[in-house]
């Protein structure tokens, strides 16, 4: 019987330590979201076409300062968004932001944005942190 518990105790341990883990590497939550991070994932996947300084230019696609609470396809200066994006009327937080960069052609059918979607969790939610930190 000793035995019997002892192995129940440490199944619990165990199963403990993994739901733990679980909540807090898998969460992807915005407490653990680092903005200096972003800002790296930005420059490797984002900067080819977007500029993210106060007051720069556009490239291909938007200068993405102050995106947050920006409405979707307004942009001062740029004309080059797709109808899809204009109708799409979206004021971008971090929830719309997440789910667009995820899969932008998904949320937004006639998108032209090239973008395929993040495949790691960490890089979405450290970009989203970097974004909001724009303002």
């Amino acid at each position: 019987m000793r035995v019997h518990v002892a192995q129940n105790k440490k199944a619990t341990i165990v199963s403990a330590g993994i739901f733990s883990a679980a909540l807090f590497f898998g969460t992807g939550s915005a407490l653990a979201a680092d903005a200096a991070e972003g800002e790296f994932v930005f420059g490797d996947n984002c900067g080819i076409c977007h500029a993210a300084e106060q007051g720069g230019g556009h490239k291909i696609g938007p200068n993405l300062f102050g995106i947050v609470g920006r409405t979707s396809g307004t942009a001062e200066g740029y004309a080059n968004f797709s109808a899809a994006i204009q109708d799409a009327a979206i004021v971008w937080d971090a929830e719309s932001l997440g789910t667009f960069v995820d899969s932008p052609a998904e949320m937004i059918p006639g998108t032209i944005m090239g973008f395929p979607g993040f495949s790691d969790p960490a890089d979405r939610e450290n970009l989203i942190a970097y974004l909001e930190s724009l303002n």
